[in-house]
């Protein structure tokens, strides 16, 4: 029974990490043929580099992650921050209705979304989709997540802490920055690399809500896959793999590291 299990297991992996593992062994393919090895080579990175749409959908994609988590962790901190001291039937209605963008399908967020913005745009009189839009999308539903991983924090916080800092002579904004933000740091943290890394895997929402002109990562290589399955995305996709690799690494060693900083604090 227990080989079973194992058989099991190995194949699942197998069958999901097999494709990752040949888009990668591909992506050093000399040869454009998917069905031949024409020697190992570096030239699809390299007129990757050299793409200049490439290049802009890069820059578009990162300019929208690292301002969208930046304005995601503060808005999402500030509403959790808030819902914490709201009663808790009060609390539950508002988290059911923060809760929406994430358990919706990606699609329906995307077509109302852009429903909303070409409404927006005529009853103004002036505006279209693109940058802006994207960015504004992109906030929208990552704010949930960041609220989600501020909550919990908050909730093993000790209330006393904030107003005990008041008693002794600290402001409001001293009291919060000293005593509040260190212990609720750890999912301010997770929110933003959770809203980092959704924003530059999104496709469905940014397909909707921007323009040709302004493309990002994940609809360029969509609309590159409908001429046919350029090398150069294989290098693409590595690079994006990579990344997100990294990113979990790092993920995984900070929780390593507040694990065991929590259990050093509990022997001592």
């Amino acid at each position: 029974m227990m080989m079973l299990k194992k058989l099991y297991l190995g194949a699942i992996l197998f069958f999901m990490y097999a494709p990752i593992f040949l888009l990668v062994v591909f992506s050093f393919n000399s040869s454009a043929s998917r069905n031949s090895w024409g020697g190992f080579t570096l030239q699809w990175y390299i007129r990757l580099l050299q793409d200049p749409s490439i290049m802009r959908a890069l820059r578009n994609t990162l300019i929208i992650a690292v301002f969208s988590t930046i304005i995601s962790v503060i808005i999402g901190t500030m509403a959790a921050l808030s819902v914490e001291k709201l009663s808790k039937r009060k609390r539950r209605a508002i988290m059911s209705v923060s809760k929406l963008p994430v358990m919706m399908p990606d699609i329906v967020t995307g077509l109302t979304l852009m429903i909303l913005f070409l409404f927006v745009f005529r009853s103004v009189g002036f505006g279209r989709l693109g940058l802006g839009t994207l960015l504004l999308a992109h906030v929208i539903f990552n704010v949930p997540y960041v609220i989600l991983s501020v909550l919990p924090k908050l909730r093993q916080l000790d209330p006393n802490l904030y107003e005990a800092a008041l008693d002794l002579g600290s402001g409001p904004l001293r009291a919060f920055v000293h005593v509040i933000l260190p212990e609720i740091w750890p999912g301010i943290i997770t929110g933003a690399m959770l809203a980092f890394t959704l924003s530059v895997d999104d496709f469905m929402v940014s397909f909707f809500t921007t323009s040709p002109a302004a493309q990002n990562l994940s609809i360029l290589i969509f609309s590159m896959t409908r001429r046919g399955v350029d090398p150069r995305i294989n290098a693409l996709s590595t690079l994006t793999f990579v990344v997100i690799m990294v990113m979990l690494f790092l993920i995984n060693k900070r929780d390593k590291h507040l694990i065991r900083r929590q259990k050093e604090e509990e022997n001592n």
